[in-house]
This record gives C-alpha cells, structure tokens and sequence, in this order.
C-alpha cells in the first residue's frame, strides 16, 4: 500500500528535511509541501491524504487550530522546535511529535507508529473475493462477522477514520480509510468525492453537480467531476 502525505510547514528547510526522509521510504508518496495551512486547504478539499506533518507554530494559523478545523481528519504527525506543544500534539490524537531538527531514526520510529496503527485498522476488517458477481466482504460488528454483498451497497461515505457502509435498509460503520476501502472494491464501484465511493448500478437520476441514489444526493468532487462527466456523458 502506498501512504500519500502532506508537508505543512512554514519553514523551507524543514520542509527540504521531511521530504528528504519521506524519499528513503518506498512505500510513502509525498503529494505537495506547502509553506502555510491556507495553501494546504486546496489539496486536502481535492485529495485523501493518509498522513499529515504539521507545524504547530506558523504564522497566521497554527498547526493545531488548523488541524482541529478540518472536517476530515488524515493521520498527523505534529513537528515544532518547542517541547511545551507536546500535550497540545497528543490531545489531538495525534500520531507522533517530532521536534526539530528531525534526524532519520526518530523520524523512522514515527512512521513505524503510523504504519503499526493501520496494520491495527486493517484487522479489523477482512474481505473475501469469489467472482464478480459474488463479490462480498466481512465487516466486524459487536465482535460478529457480518457478511455484507458488493451487489446490496449503495453508496461509502467516509467518516474520518471509518466508512460508512450505505445498504438499501441499513448501514455499517467499520474502521477502515476510503482509500484503503476504495482499493478492494470491484469496477461497479466509483469514487465521485473525496467522501462518497457510489455503486454505478445503483445511480437513480444525476446532474452536472450530483448524483442521486434513490431519495440520497450526493455531491460531485470538483477533482472527480471530468471523469464522472464523461462515464456519465453529462
């Protein structure tokens, strides 16, 4: 699996250290590196980002008042040169605390944490492929396998770290990334927003800004708007 992360930090050279680390490490992507959290807003509303690292002290909006506005939370790492921002860090539930200058093996043990608490929502969820048509996966509910039918979803919405499993007359909420969810499903399935992967046979009626599921609208993502434009022939 690859980690996609997010650099946000108003210091150019701790920004250059972080993506030097990021590059020894084959399994994480780096999508952009921003000076500020306004110029980061742009990429989170666009993008799934697996992992954050933050700044706390910057300029205008602090790490951590920006972090707790985000209505979609990635996994953080917070990074600064002060020790008394630790607690702040970890009230936030947040991965690590890095203080800076970051040398590599502290900033390995960090990513090892991260890595250990995806492993740990991994468990929770299983799927199980037969064919196409058969497809189904087993989502753990109250210590109860449940079996849930690719064909009977209708719609995944993400709800921070879990996914919301929408069926025709109930849902399941299970602890799993969309990103992570959106690679096991079969090619009935589409992400159309950042928060929302539909099931195409389900789609009911649509526009040039959303798309209907029965009585549900859900809204296009402005990234995902051409390729659903042209699946669609809008």
């Amino acid at each position: 699996m690859i980690y996609k992360c997010l650099i946000i930090d108003d210091e150019e050279l701790a920004r250059e250290l972080i993506e030097t680390h990021l590059s020894q490490l084959t399994d994480f992507e780096l999508v952009a590196s921003c000076g500020s959290a306004i110029e980061a807003s742009s990429i989170l509303q666009q993008q799934t980002i697996d992992l954050l690292f933050l700044d706390i002290e910057m300029p205008v909006l602090s790490g951590t008042e920006f972090f707790k506005n985000l209505i979609q939370k990635p996994k953080v790492i917070f990074t600064t040169a002060y020790r008394d921002y630790a607690l702040d860090g970890f009230e936030l539930n947040a991965v690590d605390y890095l203080l800076k200058p970051i040398n590599f093996s502290r900033f390995f043990r960090a990513i090892e944490k991260f890595k250990d608490q995806q492993d740990t929502v991994t468990k929770e969820f299983t799927i199980t492929s037969t064919n196409l048509e058969e497809n189904y996966i087993f989502v753990t509910k109250n210590r109860k396998k449940i079996k849930i039918v690719f064909s009977d979803i209708l719609y995944i919405e993400s709800l921070k770290d879990y996914v919301k499993i929408h069926l025709a007359n109930e849902s399941h909420t299970v602890k799993f990334s969309i990103s992570a969810f959106e690679k096991e499903l079969d090619n009935r399935f589409i992400r159309i927003h950042r928060s929302y992967i539909i099931n195409r046979n389900k789609i009911t009626a649509y526009t040039k800004n959303d798309i209907e599921i029965n009585a549900i609208e859900i809204p296009l993502g402005e990234s995902y708007k051409t390729n659903i434009r042209k699946m669609l022939e809008i």
